[in-house]
């Protein structure tokens, strides 16, 4: 029988750094990522169950459904439970020590269904076949901007017919008079989550090289370039969207 995984609080940056250094998804942040996403993303239980509406509606029998950079699986488990069961599941993420808890949460809640998980860095594009839903959330955004373009269109070319991508991201507004106003209720939406303010400046210096937000526009025509006929906006929060789209 599976040891149940302890639910751990985020407390990565509560003490000050001596050092700074890019924020990486280290066997730390596995450990209290779910508690971390919770807390810093606005709506992020609605976002899962959007993504696992609108995966549902368009998974295809015989075809597989993707989830790039998986983490800790919180959105297979949310497809898990309106996806027919013989769909098959492929996670991809760069950290073992994510998919190590991935795996043990999809064994505890029971799935049944097909599934595998494989470490792999996606920065220059992926092994997507016979896709007909392909996940990125809150993950095109920590590619470097340099390989954004081919990753997407390695996806489009891995969809099948009337496939889809679904993509959550943070990004910029698009008239910059904007953004200072939207970075402002974001850190106050972290506050009301007992975020310290050396906790929210601490992650902030730790992001700054590794998460590169785009405007909302700009995805969707790296989108429309990589091949997706029809994209449509799902989710929208200040500077946190949701966008799906679809190879014809």
């Amino acid at each position: 029988m599976l040891e149940r995984m302890k639910e751990e609080t985020d407390q990565v940056f509560r003490e000050a750094l001596t050092e700074a250094s890019d924020f990486k998804f280290s066997a730390r942040v596995a450990n209290v990522f779910d508690d971390m996403v919770n807390r810093s993303v606005p709506f992020y239980g609605e976002i899962q169950r959007m993504v696992a509406e609108l995966a549902a509606d368009h998974a295809q029998e015989g075809t597989n459904v993707y989830d790039l950079g998986c983490s800790t699986g919180t959105t297979l488990l949310g497809m898990d439970t309106m996806i027919p069961p013989d769909i098959r599941f492929i996670g991809i993420d760069d950290s073992p020590e994510m998919l190590q808890k991935c795996d043990r949460k999809l064994k505890e809640a029971g799935v049944v269904r097909p599934y595998t998980l494989h470490t792999a860095d996606i920065q220059q594009g992926a092994e997507i076949q016979n896709a007909s839903v392909v996940v990125l959330c809150l993950t095109l955004q920590f590619i470097r901007p340099i390989y954004r373009e081919k990753l997407l269109q390695s996806i489009a070319e891995g969809l099948v017919a009337n496939g889809v991508l679904i993509l959550v991201e943070k990004v910029l507004t698009e008239d910059s008079v904007f953004n200072r106003d939207f970075i402002k209720y974001y850190y106050n939406y972290k506050r009301r989550n007992h975020y310290s303010e050396m906790e929210i400046s601490q992650k902030r210096e730790a992001l700054e090289n590794v998460l590169i937000p785009y405007k909302l526009s700009e995805n969707v025509h790296m989108l429309r370039e990589a091949g997706f006929a029809s994209c449509e906006t799902f989710f929208k929060w200040y500077n946190f969207s949701g966008i799906i789209a679809i190879k014809k």
